[in-house]
């Protein structure tokens, strides 16, 4: 793979500060963002108020935690534009998230806001390895999703050229990456493995494509799977990560040259993590929930947001920014199966650990009496489609899950194909168990 480390005059002055001079920056626009919070947003002056706090009690950084959290249901309760802290004239673009789960989450941007995202995106795609002058492929969703445009605006704020194919389609995605030649494409990491499964029905080496650089996120992925995109391509991988609430894609992401973890774009969004459980402030280097606070939002600043994501900080390496490590998994669709903790993360692991399995699966939890029960469902490589072949990597996974994760599944080995395809963030969880 092409070596991408940044140049001299390749970084921004802030992603080599010192900590104490971002700190510094933290802590003014940190005080800026509270008491714009407590003077234009209803929600937020009610709540701090109901919490006994002031904006004015913000010495420190650390005094952020006497602050309230503000959660998911926060942003439901208040829909669709409760929570927005500058009038609706000054609302230039309205994202929202697809409400699968209850009423959508919506968020709003102020033109400068959108300049931000355009700027942190941009970062991230240079992190990553990208330049001016680069062709992007677009892949994720375009619309109410942020990823899709949130990739967009900072691929061009960057200087590079934009192919916005959005999801799907994945034959023409194909024929569009043979023909534009781009050298970076951004996706979600499922769907890229649809991309290479596609690739190899036309009979077209992966390694061959033009595509020096992957940039994957909105969904949970492993190092394995890292290491089987990256030999399959001979491109790099790299994570991005962000969530609407906060901003969108580009809240953190990793450098290329180190791929150690997703620096976090500490200008912008000062982070936190927390027992998830009693909601203490747990010091870097614990593992815990990561609470996000805005920085520079105007729209809808966003005070001590529970990500329901699990990771830890660490020191900067690439750059002074601290890390955080790539999330392994929520809060709150960790599967509980017989008193043990289970993520799709965890099992994907083990998937990638057998030569006769492709990678694509979904969990089926069910209940048979008063006993939960789980089937991986995955399907058979290509080679190895027999029933012998599919009978020995199901007793394989089974053994790797048991042994490593603590559970006993059940394990459904298909065809090449038979597992459900997503154009989007892939559903590992079909939950069937009865409710109540």
């Amino acid at each position: 793979m092409e070596d991408l480390s940044p140049r001299p005059g390749d970084l921004e002055p802030i992603e080599t500060a010192s900590r104490d001079e971002i700190s510094a920056l933290q802590l003014a626009r940190l005080k800026t963002t509270l008491a714009h919070a407590y003077a234009n947003s209803p929600f937020y002056r009610a709540k701090f108020d109901a919490h006994g706090v002031h904006p004015d009690d913000l010495k420190t950084l650390a005094d952020l935690s006497k602050f309230p959290f503000t959660v998911k249901t926060d942003l439901r309760d208040t829909y669709p534009f409760g929570m927005f802290a500058v009038p609706q004239k000054d609302i230039v673009r309205i994202h929202a998230s697809s409400g699968t789960t209850g009423k959508p989450t919506v968020v709003g941007y102020t033109r400068k806001d959108i300049d931000t995202w355009a700027g942190v995106v941009a970062r991230s795609i240079r992190a990553s390895g990208g330049r001016p002058g680069d062709i992007v492929h677009v892949a994720y969703g375009y619309g109410l999703f942020t990823g899709g445009l949130g990739a967009h605006y900072g691929a061009e704020k960057l200087g590079c050229t934009v192919v916005p194919i959005s999801g799907g389609m994945t034959e023409r995605q194909i024929t569009l990456i043979e023909d534009f030649k781009p050298r970076i494409i951004m996706v979600t990491p499922s769907y890229m493995l649809s991309i290479l499964d596609e690739f190899r029905r036309a009979g077209i080496d992966p390694r061959e494509t033009s595509l020096a650089v992957g940039i994957f996120g909105a969904e949970p992925w492993t190092n394995a799977m890292r290491q089987e995109i990256e030999q399959a391509f001979d491109m790099h991988a790299v994570d991005i990560y962000g969530l609407s609430e906060v901003m969108g894609p580009g809240v953190a992401n990793e450098c290329v040259e180190t791929k150690d973890g997703l620096h976090i774009w500490e200008d912008h969004f000062y982070p936190e993590i927390i027992d998830p459980v009693t909601g203490e402030v747990l010091p870097d280097g614990s593992e815990g929930e990561l609470v996000f606070t805005s920085l520079t939002k105007e729209a809808l600043p966003i005070i001590r947001y529970r990500t329901r994501d699990l990771t830890r900080l660490l020191p900067g390496t690439a750059r002074s920014m601290r890390r955080m490590e790539k999330i392994t998994g929520r809060s709150d669709d960790m599967i509980i199966l017989r008193g043990v903790n289970v993520f799709p993360t965890q099992v994907e692991e083990q998937i990638l650990k057998c030569k006769g399995l492709a990678p694509h699966f979904q969990i089926e939890l069910t209940r048979s009496g008063r006993m939960d029960a789980m089937t991986v469902k995955v399907e058979a490589a290509s080679g190895h489609e027999t029933d012998e072949a599919r009978a020995h990597a199901a007793k394989e996974l089974a053994h790797h899950i048991k042994s490593v994760i603590g559970v006993s599944t059940r394990i459904d080995v298909g065809t090449p194909g038979s597992v459900e395809r997503s154009a989007g963030k892939a559903r590992r969880v079909i939950d069937n168990r009865p409710k109540g």
